[in-house]
């Protein structure tokens, strides 16, 4: 019997009656997420891809500056000087 100003016994408590398939809780989950939720995954993927776009083009880069690089040494390979004596400097120093 309930008393005025008093709550019933299993106020708060699970009900048992609920509906449930097999596998699934009775409770009620909070499906609705917040904009925030569903942003901080979005602009983990979105720095993702410009990290490995910038990495990307820095390896092109990188790799176009070592052509170059071997360009220069090669013609400089080919087109050292000679010594003082008429005979042509080695290519290593000792």
């Amino acid at each position: 019997m309930l008393t005025p100003g008093r709550l019933p016994a299993l106020a708060g408590k699970i009900p048992t009656n609920t509906r449930a398939l097999p596998g699934q809780s009775a409770l009620r989950h909070d499906t609705d997420s917040s904009p925030e939720d569903t942003m901080v995954p979005l602009l983990l993927v979105l720095l993702l891809a410009l990290l490995l776009f910038g990495a990307g083009f820095a390896l092109k880069a990188l790799w176009w500056v070592a052509i170059i690089v071997l360009v220069v040494w090669l013609l400089g390979f080919v087109a050292r000087g000679t010594h003082s004596s008429g005979r042509r400097h080695r290519w290593y120093r000792w």
